[in-house]
């Protein structure tokens, strides 16, 4: 059984792929998980291949109930609130102790008892991984669920995924094998814009504000520069107001990250900070001077 295997990743389009021989799956809003099992011991790793085992203790725990001597699932680790939507936030608070309701989404079985079934087709992984699931669940184990899919109607359920606030879908082509790398054969389609930017300084908050009151964001040229792409001041609670701000200033540097000082920072003091820190952040578009329009927080991407 390998030791790490790289994940397959989906190509952002702009539209539901509409000929046949694509299943499509609901797109989560987690992190991206591999269960390794190996004889009673389980490590969860990230698509990276960082050790997130006593982060996700209870996943590790709960994986170890599954009818299987050794195993790889490729799945997504997301947290519910009160009414059962997934909150990114809420996922992030669990790291520092913070209680949530967890759900991991499997989706690809890659591994199973002395199979390599990455050659195999989707649907055939797939059918394994139910049956594996279904008998490792019997009514108790609620935390890992297996992710459906739909092998029709893929612009109708895009629809009912955005109507439900849901991150979109994900099309994958039905027959074939797994591929690590960022491929054609699995396609995802957002409801939203949203995008990831390294945070490249913060400001102090206004009024009766904690924390910071903005972030300034840039993302990377094609020559690696790092180039200011606008703030967001919005979409904070109380509790990453404080945790952010925390981990703000450990970073601080007297000079700016970004290639040429922003044109316009905003009201507020800037305090510059070393672009270690990457958010992800939901946005209706872009200026023609290449600034974010509308520009709300969804949370930071941990790990990169």
């Amino acid at each position: 059984m390998p030791a790490f295997i790289a994940p397959q990743l989906a190509t952002l389009v702009a539209a539901v792929p509409g000929d046949s021989g694509w299943a499509y799956e609901l797109k989560f809003d987690g992190y991206r998980l591999f269960c390794r099992i190996d004889h009673g011991r389980v490590t969860v790793l990230t698509r990276n291949a960082q050790d997130w085992t006593a982060r996700f203790a209870v996943l590790a725990e709960a994986a170890k109930q599954l009818p299987a001597r050794q195993g790889v699932i490729d799945g997504e680790i997301v947290a519910l609130d009160d009414e059962g939507a997934q909150d990114f936030q809420r996922l992030q608070n669990s790291f520092h102790g913070d209680p949530a309701r967890l759900v991991y989404y499997a989706f690809d079985l890659l591994y199973f008892d002395g199979r390599d079934l990455r050659a195999s087709p989707l649907l055939e992984r797939k059918k394994v991984l139910q049956r594996f699931i279904a008998r490792g669940a019997k009514g108790r184990n609620r935390l890992i669920r297996y992710s459906e899919h739909w092998t029709g109607h893929g612009k109708e359920l895009f629809a009912e995924a955005c109507n439900a606030g849901l991150e979109g879908i994900v099309a994958k082509r039905a027959n074939d094998p797994y591929r690590s790398g960022r491929t054609r054969s699995w396609l995802k389609v957002k409801c939203s814009q949203s995008q990831e930017f390294v945070i490249g300084g913060f400001t102090d908050p206004a009024g009766a504000r904690a924390g910071f009151g903005a972030l300034l964001l840039g993302v990377h040229d094609k020559g690696g520069a790092l180039r200011y792409a606008g703030r967001v001041g919005t979409g904070f609670n109380q509790s990453a107001l404080r945790d952010l701000h925390l981990r703000l200033k450990k970073h601080q540097r007297r000079s700016t990250p970004f290639a040429g000082a922003p044109r316009s920072a905003g009201s507020g003091r800037v305090h510059w900070v070393e672009p270690r820190l990457v958010a992800e952040v939901v946005f209706t578009g872009w200026t023609s001077r290449g600034m974010l329009r509308h520009p709300s927080f969804k949370g930071l991407r941990e790990g990169k």
